[in-house]
């Protein structure tokens, strides 16, 4: 009695793997018998005419709005006004600091102690304190305008916040109604260059792991920046309804970032598409609430400067463009993000319909909300940190700090941009999933493949029948 052993098939490959391969690598099987593919491993294929067509209806439309949106709203440039010489809105040039000595405070008068000797107030104390100290005397010389080469001194006290050092750069104000004495100032330190070191870093980190997608991003945000400060600001400035600007604007950059970096598919068309839902969203929520609340959007030094030199401008209008131009780009992350990971299901297992696609994609985009909305969250406390430490040292309850119009301001910008957020993620999954299952592209081959893959596997096990036949 003889026995023989047969060779062991590799795992899963006689059914054929997710990508549709079988392997059978058996003596005497002619090359190439049990090898078939039902899609390749490349990108994923284009969509079918049809869907095309469908997407290129929609966005075709919208584009062409944008397009006429921007050609009527298009300011030629800010208005001009006289220049009130408050806070920004001031003459200023640059300059260097030539020379720093140390002088006593009290030969300066630096500060004056109050006239009734009363030492128990807090002004009181720094005067005290100014006069017994060592303050700086520093001589700085302007370098550009029509000023150039002239000279002034700037007093620094010992506990100035910004102290100043013989050649840094600095940013002087320009009072030309002063005496000649006091027209110039020193307002700011020049940080041009550190700014400008920080900014090639980030383009050449961006360039070097990102490539030629990493450049189309530098080159999106250049369009972004421009958008902002070719059309959006001076439209508002010009008396444009801010509302209008921000919706056109936003469209505009929305258009090319994501056209630009992920390219002119219908992959990237459904995020534009669950982008443009979850603005129309935010600011729908934003107009409601905006006004229910009674945020007049004027409510620090800045924004009632830009009032008083700009009375026509809605206030609370520029509060809800700032909502909905803040929450542009984390919408972006969200709806590209979820429209990759249905692609890249669907293209895992092409058997998924619209529904399954959906309940796996909006799996990953539960996570994606919570780390999104945590995040915004953060980074509004973030830039409202030293008002709240105000309110903290006026121990004040946290009912009256959420109510106070400053931080309420914060709490209805971070809340509609949450919600924009979380919304984005099921209609941009659900229209994700109805796109690709209803894709069809080249079904008539997938389904001869999968037809030669069932006769491969069959002509397999004849073959292995035979020869545990001619083995008895």
């Amino acid at each position: 009695m003889t026995s023989s052993q047969q060779t062991p098939e590799p795992h899963g490959h006689e059914h054929g793997d997710e990508h549709g391969h079988q392997h059978g690598h058996e003596p005497g099987r002619a090359p190439g018998h049990g090898h078939s593919h039902a899609h390749s491993h490349g990108p994923a294929a284009p969509v079918s005419r049809h869907l095309r067509k469908v997407i290129a209806a929609v966005l075709i439309p919208f584009a062409t709005a944008v397009v006429v949106g921007l050609l009527v709203l298009w300011p030629g440039g800010a208005p001009a006004h006289e220049r009130t010489g408050v806070g920004f809105d001031r003459q200023t040039e640059q300059g260097k600091v030539v020379a720093v000595e140390q002088v006593d405070c009290k030969d300066v008068n630096a500060a004056q102690v109050p006239p009734t000797g009363d030492t128990s107030t807090p002004q009181g104390r720094e005067a005290v304190d100014a006069q017994q100290g060592q303050c700086e005397k520093a001589t700085v010389e302007v370098t550009t305008g029509p000023d150039k080469g002239r000279k002034f001194t700037e007093i620094v006290q010992p506990d100035a916040p910004r102290q100043l050092d013989e050649g840094q750069g600095v940013v002087v104000a320009y009072a030309p109604d002063a005496p000649r004495d006091l027209q110039y100032s020193v307002t700011d330190v020049n940080r041009k260059l550190p700014i400008g070191l920080l900014a090639g870093i980030f383009a050449l980190a961006v360039v070097v792991v990102g490539r030629m997608r990493g450049l189309m991003a530098l080159i999106a945000l250049a369009v972004s920046f421009l958008v902002l400060t070719l059309f959006i600001l001076p439209a508002i400035l010009q008396g444009s309804n801010p509302l209008v600007v921000a919706v056109v604007g936003s469209s505009a950059i929305m258009l090319a970032a994501l056209y630009m970096c992920h390219g002119l598919s219908a992959r990237t068309s459904v995020a534009v598409l669950g982008t443009l839902v979850s603005l129309l969203l935010i600011g729908l929520l934003g107009s409601l609430f905006i006004g229910w609340a009674s945020l007049s959007g004027n409510t620090d030094d800045n924004t009632g400067l830009i009032h008083g030199l700009y009375p026509e401008i809605d206030m609370s209008g520029l509060l809800l463009a700032g909502v909905i131009i803040g929450s542009l780009g984390v919408l972006d992350d969200v709806t590209v993000t979820q429209t990759s990971a249905v692609w890249e299901l669907h293209q895992a297992d092409p058997r998924m319909g619209p529904r399954a696609l959906y309940r796996a994609g909006i799996r990953i985009g539960r996570d994606h909300i919570a780390s999104v909305v945590n995040t915004l969250v953060l980074a509004y406390a973030g830039a409202a940190l030293p008002l709240l430490l105000l309110f903290s040292i006026a121990q004040s309850s946290v009912g009256t700090v959420a109510n106070s119009e400053l931080v309420a301001e914060e709490i209805v910008r971070t809340l509609i941009g949450s919600i924009g957020l979380v919304a984005s993620v099921p209609v941009t999954t659900g229209l994700a999933a109805l796109v690709v299952s209803a894709d069809r592209p080249g079904g008539g081959e997938q389904r001869a493949g999968a037809g030669g893959q069932r006769a491969g596997a069959g002509g397999q096990r004849s073959g292995r029948g035979g020869r545990r036949r001619r083995a008895k």
